[in-house]
């Protein structure tokens, strides 16, 4: 059979893949699209696999909230590249799984991604994933979700597509709530209050501050004072209450809240690829690697 321009066309149209590859794959069956399709799947999925190992750490974090405003599921779906974060198929994906776990009750990722991207249709997230891979040609991954359930009412803030916040605050407006997320956006706070700061986070502080103290060569007395004054200071600028407000460094969150009848009940933040270890590429070592197996070697 005969392998048309049209046919080429529609196959790149339904699977998205280049215009060589297409033409093989039709080459291969004889001109018969939709085997060709499956073989077409059937590698991509290998291709994806050899992607896997590479590491995915740009991405997009993705807010969605419910038509209510009382429920809200923030995801990271991460990329290799911002090139690739930019893209629309990508952003479409990732827009689709968190629709997906706003609107289903799974615990982790790993459930997530048997669900169907979309209502009603077979394809799970997890070969449409293996599928954009294929596609665009990078590892990408569907990192981790939160959702949030509202004790008073939930603001969200993105800032571009690589910070997300959500925050649950009872009381107050929607430009308290704007702003207030913002603010963690920028200020990345550890928790709401003191009493929500890790102990062991406390116990270290202390530890560095009672050692960096006593070379002061001060008296004891003065050392006290002096480690409970930077105690103090360590936990305003880790706690959202303690913070300055970033519009106005003169009054805290905390004094913020409570001028507007307010109460922060509590808020997530992600920001993509935090705690991802970047592979540093050797430009020289890359290089040698492709030529030497090139040569076999």
């Amino acid at each position: 059979m005969a392998i048309t321009a049209s046919l080429v066309k529609e196959l790149r149209e339904r699977t998205g893949a280049g215009m060589m590859e297409c033409k093989k794959a039709l080459t291969e069956t004889n001109g018969d699209i939709e085997a060709a399709i499956e073989n077409m799947r059937k590698s991509g999925q290998a291709k994806a696999a050899k992607k896997a190992g590479r590491t995915a750490a740009d991405g997009v974090i993705v807010i969605a909230t419910s038509g209510d405003g009382k429920a809200s599921v923030m995801v990271e779906v991460n990329c290799e590249t911002d090139f690739v974060a930019k893209d629309d198929n990508f952003k479409s994906f990732a827009d689709a799984v968190a629709d997906r776990a706003l609107n289903s009750d799974v615990a982790d990722v790993d459930a997530l991604m048997a669900l169907p991207l979309h209502e009603g249709e077979d394809t799970t997230i997890e070969e449409a994933r293996q599928g954009l891979v294929s596609k665009i040609g990078e590892n990408m991954a569907v990192r981790r979700f939160t959702r949030t359930a509202a004790q008073g009412d939930l603001s969200s803030y993105s800032h571009g597509v690589r910070i997300g916040v959500v925050v649950d605050i009872t009381g107050g407006d929607e430009e308290l709530g704007r702003d207030i997320a913002m603010h963690i956006a920028a200020s990345n706070p550890v928790c709401v209050s003191e009493d929500e700061v890790p102990a062991e986070k406390l116990a270290k502080e202390r530890e560095i501050t009672e050692a960096q103290a006593k070379d002061s060569g001060k008296p004891d007395n003065i050392i006290e004072k002096m480690v409970e004054g930077r105690m103090r200071k360590f936990v305003n600028e880790i706690t959202l209450l303690g913070q300055p407000f970033v519009k106005d460094p003169d009054t805290t969150v905390g004094k913020l809240a409570k001028a507007k009848g307010a109460t922060i009940n509590g808020f997530k933040r992600f920001e993509v690829g935090e705690g991802i270890e970047k592979k540093v590429e050797d430009f020289r070592e890359e290089v040698m690697a492709q030529a030497a197996a090139a040569r076999g070697e």
